[in-house]
């Protein structure tokens, strides 16, 4: 049996808790009987990550122990890639996906190619990587996708570089950049092809909705797609007293995104207050109501099945369950909808 100091990628690997659930390799069930579309793997070492991000769970500077650290609120249990294959392929068919995400350490970039590979061989689910841009040359983007993944995530976070420096830069003494973040999406988007690769930014860091709608904008048209997270605090980090972006103002972002990608409202058409907030998203009231009543724009985006359905749903990933929901796992309901309708034109709520 492997020592501790061997239970390590690539021969190991953590799984969110939602992923221990769908799985059958933990206990527990989701509310409203929503279901976690994909295993979301983590590559470990026992070091841990070398980044310092304020608002991550990871963070090499916050207290305790690396193997006790929760991620995204969640404890993310430790299995060998012996188990999480045979999990995986003989889990329930609504696992239409696999994520492999990377940690800043210098063996990862290789380490992650060998679980790719494997991931590959093994199972016939698709496979996407959340990379870490600092410690990636482009060539490891190539090996990549040789290797068997179709789909790359970056995790820029934050909408401008100011905040980018301050919370997961100079700001916190750690080591990524902003331009590298930038130019390994580019990079992305050659290697893998448009619409392949998916910018992470969460909401709630200090930005305007102007701000994140512009850049938003420049993502998609540069060739990739936007995938929307709130910010959520960890306990523990640097960050765990700040509070959840109001949530009218985040339902305007979610709408915004929309817009930009599947209605090609361009930013410069919506309108804005002082303070940035959306007045006016570009389109008749009217249309905005149907757009709204369909649900879609305020469901969890993440990368995409085989079939063009959303695999990475990430449930409740970036809230509690409840009567608000900072991203649907499911359709919104009648309910839901309505709460959404009376919220997401208050502006003095924020």
């Amino acid at each position: 049996m492997a020592g501790e100091e061997e239970k390590q990628s690539p021969g190991y690997a953590r799984i969110s808790s939602a992923t221990a659930i769908s799985l059958g390799l933990g206990k527990g069930r989701f509310y409203r009987g929503a279901k976690n579309r994909c295993a979301n793997l983590l590559v470990h070492y026992g070091q841990g990550c070398a980044a310092n991000c304020a608002y991550c769970g990871l963070a090499k500077r916050r207290t305790g122990s690396y193997d006790e650290k929760t991620f995204i609120m969640v404890q993310w249990p430790l299995f060998s890639m012996d188990a999480l294959i045979e999990a995986i392929n003989n889990g329930p068919q609504y696992v239409r996906r696999t994520c492999i995400s990377m940690t800043t350490n210098g063996r990862c970039p290789r380490d992650t190619i060998a679980l790719t590979e494997r991931l590959k061989k093994e199972t016939t689910i698709p496979i996407s990587i959340l990379i870490s841009p600092t410690v990636l040359k482009v060539d490891d983007l190539k090996a990549m996708k040789e290797s068997g993944a179709d789909r790359i995530g970056v995790a820029i976070d934050l909408a401008t570089p100011e905040l980018f420096d301050r919370y997961r830069g100079k700001g916190v003494s750690g080591p990524h950049r902003w331009e590298r973040y930038r130019q390994m999406v580019a990079h992305g988007i050659e290697i893998f092809g448009k619409c392949n690769v998916g910018v992470h930014l969460m909401v709630g860091m200090g930005e305007t909705e102007e701000e994140m709608a512009s850049f938003m904008e420049r993502t998609w048209n540069r060739g990739a797609v936007n995938h929307l997270f709130s910010f959520f605090a960890e306990s523990g980090s640097i960050l765990e007293h700040r509070k959840q972006p109001p949530w009218p103002s985040y339902l305007r972002v979610q709408l915004a995104r929309y817009l930009i990608e599947e209605r090609s409202v361009s930013a410069s058409n919506m309108a804005f207050d002082g303070d940035g907030h959306i007045i006016d998203f570009g389109l008749p009231r009217e249309d905005i109501v149907e757009i709204i009543n369909l649900g879609i724009p305020f469901m969890t985006g993440g990368c995409l099945d085989d079939d063009g359905e959303v695999a990475c749903n990430r449930p409740f990933g970036n809230c509690l369950p409840g009567e608000k929901q900072w991203n649907y796992p499911y359709p919104p309901n009648e309910e839901e909808l309505d709460l959404i309708q009376s919220h997401i034109f208050t502006i003095s709520q924020d």
